[in-house]
């Protein structure tokens, strides 16, 4: 069928404004932090075949409502939800990922849906927050509830809703948060049944092929035909469980490239650690795997010709054709078994990101950034003049450097994520912000330097108890081509440094919570660094003079403006630095990975010519 080239401009103009203005609608009406200041949540359009059409963020899927609750029983004002990971084929990862599905209906029958999931504050379980970072079974993290009609007809099943807010220890956050959900999506329901109506079926879904067969041809035709054929095997760690002592938790790709295949891409999991006793597991291996397809395909953008293209480059269901993915058997971190525990598996999924750029660096010569870690949650939690309280934060880091320009500082893999609002955060729960700004040096060394995280000051103003959901706290994010590994992830309270995982750590009125995120890995020998970006970034405060001279080779003078390079000096060092050190390695894993690793300081894997 030939689309109509203006009415495919306004179709997909109209799935991107519809997303857009849930998103808007769920902001300014939920009543969580999390949801409303946070933003980590997304909303996504999906078409009657549960293709996902959107493409700014990723989304859970429709697949377990449409399995549980055919379309052609579905009624207009329905609302379907869910957050049971192992009954969600793949698409919930954690139990406090709520997620909301609204029906799209023309004429009386289903064309669409429209979709919201979010992380919540709380849905029960043994710690506030839903994610205890000691558990052993999933039925230690909070309310599970399949696929279920909330909403009949337009009337809310006040039952249910009574059962989840009942399971809660915020439950007014949940309630308004949950009614914010359903109303912005039965809005977005309505703006679509209106494209429907105004256009007619055939020509609107005509359009939704056209934007799927589009995101296909470009992704095979200008990404994938910068990777040469072949095999190619990398693998990278968790660090640790919650329960069993710090170890390498694997997590391990072997990538086939046949770009003559009609299915170009074989990501092979095999190799993958056992699942863990602790919650970092992720369900994976369901549907065929469609979730991990389109939360990995973002990774290929890094090999467009340019970053301004590449931010063009949408990832929906147009990505899913050109993978296939296979997994191992029954029992491992992509493939656990109910009931074991997942509420950490940002761990796993977050890894898997940089498993698959490592392995497409090496498959290209180090074309792609550097290693990030981008999630980790810290907060409080206690009581207060108003009552029992809970602050999670879900703070960034700094991302990898990149063949062409630095990390970014600070960066959250949730589109439009934030931090919370220091003044919020104050007139809300008792502590003070003394400090918010970036972790000098947490970045990785490099011709192109990683990206920062940050540097956060909590002073409480009362005892609290202080959690953390945090992995590279050990392992830092890996540099690439010669670059170096950023700094680990490192929360002190009052001098007295704390694990990655922690659920109830006493703090006391008066101390300091430090909390100090990632930095991205460097890209490139920092030797090669420009010497006068090096002084820049000393200026900056981003670089500290150690660093500049221990990490770059670049010996500082004082000018007029602050520290500037001193070339001959700088050349001189760099000179007998480099005869010290010896070839620059490809990967870089840091000081973390022999501890873990029984004092090897490369995987066997990180040879770039195997």
């Amino acid at each position: 069928m030939n689309t109509d080239p203006i009415l495919l401009e306004i179709v997909e103009g109209t799935l991107a404004s519809v997303e857009r203005e849930v998103e808007t609608a769920i902001a300014r009406t939920a009543r969580s932090p999390m949801i409303r200041d946070a933003h980590d949540f997304r909303a996504g359009i999906h078409d009657r075949r549960l293709r996902k059409l959107t493409g700014r963020s990723y989304s859970a899927l429709v697949h377990p409502v449409a399995r549980d609750f055919p379309p052609e029983k579905m009624r207009p004002g329905d609302v379907f939800f869910h957050n049971d990971v192992y009954l969600s084929e793949g698409g919930i990862g954690h139990l406090p990922d709520l997620c909301v599905t609204v029906p799209v209906f023309h004429e009386g029958e289903v064309v669409a849906f429209v979709q919201a999931f979010g992380h919540h504050d709380d849905i029960g379980g043994a710690v506030p927050g839903s994610m205890p970072s000691h558990a052993r079974s999933a039925f230690e993290e909070g309310l599970m509830v399949p696929p279920i009609r909330l909403w009949d007809q337009g009337v809310p099943n006040e039952a249910a809703l009574r059962i989840m807010t009942r399971n809660s220890r915020m439950p007014d956050s949940l309630a308004g948060d949950l009614d914010a959900e359903c109303s912005a999506c039965l809005m977005g329901a309505r703006r679509l049944a209106e494209l429907f109506a105004r256009y007619g079926r055939a020509a609107v879904e005509g359009c939704f092929d056209a934007i799927i067969d589009k995101t296909t041809e470009t992704f095979r035709r200008e990404l994938l035909s910068k990777i040469p054929d072949g095999t190619h095997v990398w693998e990278d760690y968790a660090e640790h469980d919650g329960v069993d002592p710090p170890r390498l938790h694997a997590q391990r790709i072997t990538l086939t490239v046949d770009k003559a295949a009609e299915v170009p891409l074989i990501i092979d999991f095999t190799g993958t650690s056992p699942q863990a006793k602790g919650p970092i597991n992720h369900a994976g291996d369901y549907a065929d795997g469609v979730f991990l397809k389109k939360w990995l395909a973002p990774v290929l953008r890094n090999l467009a010709d340019t970053p301004e293209r590449a931010a063009e480059l949408d990832v929906n269901e147009g990505v899913v054709p050109l993978i296939e993915m296979r997994f191992p058997e029954k029992g491992t971190l992509l493939t656990p078994i109910f009931p074991a525990p997942t509420n950490a598996r940002t761990f796993v999924i977050l890894r898997l990101l940089g498993v698959l750029a490592g392995v497409l660096a090496k498959a290209t010569g180090g074309r792609m950034p550097a290693d990030q870690e981008t999630i980790r949650y810290t907060g409080v939690y206690g009581e207060d003049d108003r009552g029992p309280y809970l602050m999670r934060e879900v703070l960034g880091g700094g991302s990898g450097g990149r063949h062409y320009a630095d990390g970014e500082d600070t960066i959250h893999v949730v589109p439009d994520s934030r931090n919370i609002p220091a003044e919020f955060a104050e007139a809300r729960w008792p502590f003070v912000v003394e400090r918010l700004g970036l972790a000098t040096d947490s970045g990785g060394p490099g011709a192109y330097r990683g990206g920062l995280g940050y540097d956060k000051r909590l002073r409480m103003l009362r005892d609290a108890g202080y959690m953390s959901i945090a992995d590279r706290s050990i392992l830092s994010c890996w540099g690439v081509n010669g670059g170096r590994a950023g700094r680990p992830f490192r929360v002190d309270i009052d001098g007295e440094e704390m694990e990655g995982l922690v659920d109830d750590h006493p703090v006391r009125v008066g101390q300091v919570i430090r909390i100090r995120t990632t930095g991205g890995g460097g890209w490139g020998d920092p030797f090669d660094r420009d010497p006068d970006r090096v002084a820049a970034d000393v200026r900056d405060g981003k670089v500290s003079p150690e660093g500049a001279r221990d990490d770059y080779g670049v010996v500082l003078a004082t000018g007029a403006s602050g520290p500037v390079a001193d070339g001959e000096a700088t050349a001189e060092l760099r000179e007998r630095l480099r005869a010290a050190r010896g070839p620059a390695p490809f990967f870089d894993r840091g000081p973390g990975y022999p501890l873990l690793s029984g004092g090897r300081t490369s995987a066997d894997v990180d040879d770039p010519g195997r």
